[in-house]
């Protein structure tokens, strides 16, 4: 009220001091538009009066505070302060409740420090208060720059000279201004009363290695290392010059090189990737070198995911890096990840073979050995599946494929590192250059019998298919699969003469009893022909003949499934050779349904072979046992069956006791 009266009086003495007193009054009393009417009127005066100026300003700020507008407040105290910096403190402690000056000061500190990151206004912008350019206003056109903050954070300081963050706001001031020696100044005295503060250990290490004090800036960033802070350096990065980051970056990544050249100690590795951290912020977050030397470092530490984390990174901007490839699928191979390692170490061969192979040959031999024949192994599948489908999966190339192989050969000289390279090269077309590589790598003649198998394949043009056989009829007895393989390479008129020449081969060694070189030839009989039925009985007869009943089983089993247009006579021969097989194995049961077959089909055929072997009187006895068991688990229709059967071979009175018991039993019902 009494401003009111004095406002009102004809004299207009101290009118601007007035409304501004007023203008504080509406403030206290929660009347922020009537208080913000008296503040703009006195900035927008025409004859404005500095220190009534100041505290509208000041007082304009706090009603900014409660409005959200930050930004807008802490303009107008910068204003204030360019005007007059000790009116400002004055008003401030003056006018400024207790209760407001904590968040007061904490709103100007953080603004401040945006507008030197540069994240408030860009750079030599300017801003205007008010559209209108009256009075004040036309003072209050003002760029933000390193100045004005500068004056803001002065004030900060006079306000609590114990506040560490405005003594930080006032030295960022200082440097962006060009005051380097007495932002160290500033930042010395920081230190002294709290010597662990990360925030001025980083500003105090960039400003000593911009003065050139090498030493001394290694000290203080070994001290911010032990500290473990290294997130205090975001927000710095944003106020450094663009040389100065660049200044940070090459000295850290130069000291942590210097550091794994020395000792190669957790303590050390660890003081090496804090320093390649710091280099990484001074770039922006990305530095390819140290993120990659970084990577590394975490894997020699065992922190796999990290390092894994760090390639990502690389391949995320550069996705055919050759080296974030190879080390990433180093990382995998570490963790025992075979699909992963095998997907990595091929996309880097493809991009560059020369890097990648003098890298594998560092590891030691446990690993290289796990590489190459994962590496093998991936490969062969993949090539297996292109001979046989004519197609490759995934996004691999037969390409691809040659660059592993050749790869493989380079890393280790094994036999089927040049088998594998070998087969790429037919599968490719090139036959010429795989018969050069495959008889460089084991001669002209190879003792080696995977590779005789594949010089025969490859000079089966040249040389007559008997003498083809003999290599690849070895392959059959040592490797079937390796031989069904390489027969996709033989066209189907070759494969038929393989077949015929190779049955017959058989045929005679049989005659002569090398029943095991026999064996060989009529395996690669079978294959060629694609499992002719006629060669499987050849070669279920040699294997009766080798004990390996099993393997026998099998054959006749293809035989007797494609049982089709064969005659009965045929196929009741076939059933007694399954028969005979199964007994050998101990399968009664199932034996006596191949015979009971056999002789539902042709029964003179049945029982002049069950004559010659196992012989009638001891078969009978088998089908009395299975009959037998049978009728003790009620099952009398299939006993009956298998007696009647029985009882075709030979009149055993045990099964023609069987019969009558069978009678007895089933006299209510009828079975037949």
């Amino acid at each position: 009220n009494m401003c009111e009266q004095l406002l009102a009086a004809e004299q207009s003495t101290y009118h601007n001091t007035l409304l501004a007193l007023r203008g504080f009054c509406s403030l206290h009393a929660q009347d922020h538009q009537g208080a913000l009417q008296d503040f703009q009127r006195v900035i927008e005066h025409d004859s404005p009066h500095p220190n009534s100026c100041i505290k509208a300003l000041c007082g304009r700020g706090l009603i900014r505070i409660s409005a959200g507008s930050n930004y807008l407040t802490a303009l107008d105290y910068i204003t204030a302060c360019q005007l007059k910096l000790e009116e400002t403190i004055f008003t401030i402690k003056s006018y400024v409740p207790w209760n407001q000056r904590g968040l007061l000061l904490k709103v100007l500190q953080e603004e401040g420090q945006m507008m030197l990151q540069k994240k408030r206004y860009p750079e030599g912008s300017s801003v205007s208060f008010q559209k209108k350019q009256t009075g004040l206003c036309a003072f209050l056109t003002l760029k933000v720059d390193a100045p004005g903050v500068f004056q803001l954070a002065s004030l900060l300081v006079e306000l609590d000279s114990s506040d560490e963050a405005s003594r930080i706001l006032c030295a960022d001031a200082l440097y962006q201004m060009g005051r380097g020696e007495e932002a160290h100044k500033v930042l010395s005295l920081a230190l002294s009363r709290n010597p662990q503060r990360a925030p001025v250990l980083a500003r105090l290490a960039l400003l000593q290695l911009k003065r050139g004090f090498v030493h001394d800036g290694n000290q203080l960033l070994r001290r911010l290392i032990r500290i473990g802070d290294s997130s205090c350096l975001l927000p710095i990065l944003d106020i450094f010059q663009d040389e100065d980051r660049r200044l940070l970056q090459s000295h850290c990544r130069w000291r942590a090189l210097a550091i794994l050249k020395g000792k190669q100690e957790a303590a050390a590795i660890k003081e090496a990737i804090a320093h390649l951290s710091f280099a990484i912020l001074a770039a922006g977050g990305y530095a390819e070198d140290c993120l990659l030397t970084r990577a590394r470092c975490y894997g020699r530490l065992g922190q796999m995911k990290t390092a894994i984390f760090d390639f990502n990174a690389v391949l995320k901007e550069e996705p055919r890096n050759v080296q974030a490839l190879s080390g990433r699928g180093f990382v995998h191979l570490a963790l025992r990840q075979q699909k992963e390692t095998v997907q990595d170490l091929i996309s880097a061969l493809k991009v560059e073979a020369g890097v990648v192979i003098p890298a594998i040959l560092c590891l030691k031999p446990e690993a290289q050995g796990l590489v190459t024949g994962w590496l093998l192994q991936h490969g062969r599948a993949a090539l297996t599946e292109l001979v046989a489908t004519k197609d490759l999966p995934g996004e691999e190339t037969l390409g691809d494929l040659l660059t592993m192989a050749k790869a493989l050969t380079k890393i280790r000289r094994a036999a089927q590192h040049h088998i594998f390279y070998t087969d790429v090269l037919m599968a490719s077309g090139e036959h010429q250059e795989a018969l050069r590589h495959l008889q460089e790598a084991f001669g002209h003649w190879p003792a080696e019998d995977f590779a005789r198998a594949r010089l025969a394949v490859l000079q089966l043009q040249s040389r007559n298919v008997a003498g083809v056989a003999a290599p690849l009829s070895v392959l059959a007895r040592r490797d079937e699969k390796d031989l069904a393989f390489l027969l996709n390479f033989v066209d189907t008129k070759q494969q038929q003469h393989l077949a015929q020449a190779a049955a017959q081969e058989g045929k005679v060694l049989m005659k002569s009893h090398h029943h095991e070189q026999a064996l060989g030839y009529l395996s690669l009989a079978v294959l060629a022909s694609r499992d002719s039925p006629r060669y499987l009985r050849r070669r279920a007869a040699c294997l009766v003949h080798l004990k390996k009943h099993e393997k026998a089983l099998k054959d006749m089993a293809k035989v007797i499934q494609g049982h089709g247009c064969n005659s009965p006579k045929t196929r009741a021969g076939d059933h007694c050779c399954q028969g005979f097989l199964l007994l050998a194995l101990a399968q009664e049961e199932a034996a006596v349904q191949h015979y009971m077959q056999a002789l539902q089909l042709d029964e003179p055929l049945a029982l002049g072979t069950i004559t010659n072997c196992p012989g009638r009187e001891s078969l009978t006895k088998i089908f009395h046992r299975i009959a037998q068991y049978n009728f003790e688990k009620q099952r009398y229709e299939e006993a009956w069956k298998i007696t009647d059967y029985g009882l075709k071979i030979d009149k055993s009175s045990e099964l023609q006791k069987l019969k009558a018991r069978l009678k007895r039993e089933a006299s209510s019902c009828s079975i037949h």
